[in-house]
């Protein structure tokens, strides 16, 4: 809640720099899972490959106006310039809306490095919008430089997408010590929402191995929804529709959908504590 006690969305990061991880499609089919349960949710797509912005039926071609614009547009002494409300447009799913992105966007951490403040400018762009959506979503790029760090500062919490293939909880003492940064240096608090599993083939015994390491090393930050790998998913990414669009019947619609419905329930369990306090 802000000072005013009106409700306001839940920010949340999609956060692993190594790339390959599931990252952007869970934060698309996320998203979209969401949606479909009448949460109003604001994707911002903050790396520049755009995948997440195609993804949901957009094409950053034939944009103007990106969240690039909005970033750098800022140059004014009281903070002002580009608002977000001005590269917001809807996607293929009711009741979700994307910043898009695109390529121009890799100029963005250049420009913003000699900024003061750089790591905030993505904050104060959200902050005017937060009480229209239930949640905000942000798709980060697979490194942890300052487009990454605009989106630990932007959000409250951050969910990891860790892919169940050897070498894959390797780079995550570097992501935590980020964190960690965020925390001590920035000022800012932000915590581990919770852990996705991605891309898990109960065939092997490596995955198997690989889940079992994950969930000893985040004990109960671990969702129970492990998404499995699935042609579906690829499907839907070059379809440019979220998979419970694309076929809601497969399988990694269903896992989405309980992942979406976790955290929804992690949401009511914060709301429910904070109103006893």
């Amino acid at each position: 809640m802000d000072g005013d006690n009106r409700p306001t969305a839940r920010l949340l990061a999609l956060v692993n720099q190594k790339g390959g991880c599931g990252k952007t499609t869970t934060a698309v089919n996320l998203a979209a899972c969401l949606a479909v349960n009448k949460r109003r949710v604001l994707l911002i797509d903050l790396d520049p490959q755009a995948n997440a912005t195609v993804s949901l039926g957009v094409d950053p071609g034939r944009l103007t106006r990106t969240i690039y614009q909005v970033l750098v547009d800022d140059s004014m002494d009281d903070g002002t310039g580009l608002d977000l409300t001005s590269v917001i447009v809807p996607s293929n799913v009711p009741n979700l809306d994307v910043a898009p992105s695109s390529i121009d966007l890799a100029a963005a951490e250049l420009e913003l490095s000699a900024r003061l403040g750089r790591e905030k400018s993505l904050r104060k762009k959200i902050m005017p919008v937060r009480d229209r959506y239930d949640y905000v979503i942000i798709d980060t790029p697979p490194s942890l430089g300052l487009l990454t760090l605009n989106a630990l500062v932007a959000c409250e919490e951050v969910i990891i997408p860790i892919q169940t293939h050897y070498y894959a909880l390797l780079g995550m003492r570097q992501l935590l010590r980020t964190l960690k940064v965020v925390r001590e240096e920035v000022g800012h608090q932000i915590e581990i929402a919770g852990v996705v599993p991605t891309m898990y083939d109960a065939r092997t015994s490596i995955s198997k191995e690989i889940i079992h390491g994950i969930r000893e090393y985040f004990g109960d930050k671990v969702f129970a929804s492990a998404i499995h790998f699935n042609i579906k998913l690829v499907e839907s990414s070059m379809a440019g529709v979220p998979v419970f669009v694309h076929m809601r019947t497969s399988r990694g619609a269903q896992e989405y959908m309980s992942l979406a419905k976790e955290v929804m329930a992690l949401e009511q369990k914060t709301r429910s504590a904070a109103a006893r306090t």
